[in-house]
């Protein structure tokens, strides 16, 4: 069972109303980092091999055709029982960009990221504070909570 946007809000901090959607809730793009070497990876990051990128003194970035590493705006708290998936908006689909995410488990909190793929040739011209992806919480027939090396992460903006 997908839960109401409403019901969504009240574990996502900040929410405004415009993000609440039937099914979920919008979240916005806080940061942009550029990948800026390669990592050795066997399960667990030491460290993320990303550089922030910032945008122009009107909030906008000028994103190439490329992968880029965001983080939400949005502090998100996955209650137990609940899992929770993002997927991009339609309108950035349209414009030629996609979102690649992971699950968010039960007990997670934090700012999260996700890998915003700029795949129109032409680039994109991108606003922080933009409305990017959408959170959904899906029930869970589980009772562990997520421990893991990412639990907290950037709650400070």
């Amino acid at each position: 069972m997908i839960l109401s946007g409403r019901e969504v809000a009240k574990f996502v901090r900040p929410c405004r109303d415009e993000q609440i959607q039937p099914n979920g809730i919008d979240l916005t793009v806080e940061n942009i980092y550029v990948f800026v070497s390669q990592v050795e990876f066997a399960g667990k990051l030491k460290e993320m091999p990303v550089e922030e990128i910032f945008p122009d003194s009107d909030g906008y970035w000028d994103l190439g055709p490329g992968a880029y590493l965001i983080r939400y705006g949005e502090i998100v708290s996955v209650p137990k029982g609940v899992v929770g998936l993002v997927l991009p908006r339609s309108s950035l689909l349209r414009m030629g960009c996609t979102l690649f995410t992971a699950v968010w488990d039960s007990g997670y909190e934090g700012r999260g990221v996700g890998l915003l793929a700029v795949l129109n040739p032409k680039g994109i011209r991108l606003k922080r504070g933009t409305r990017i992806g959408q959170l959904i919480f899906l029930r869970a027939k589980t009772s562990d909570v997520y421990r893991g090396q990412w639990q907290y992460e950037s709650l400070q903006k």
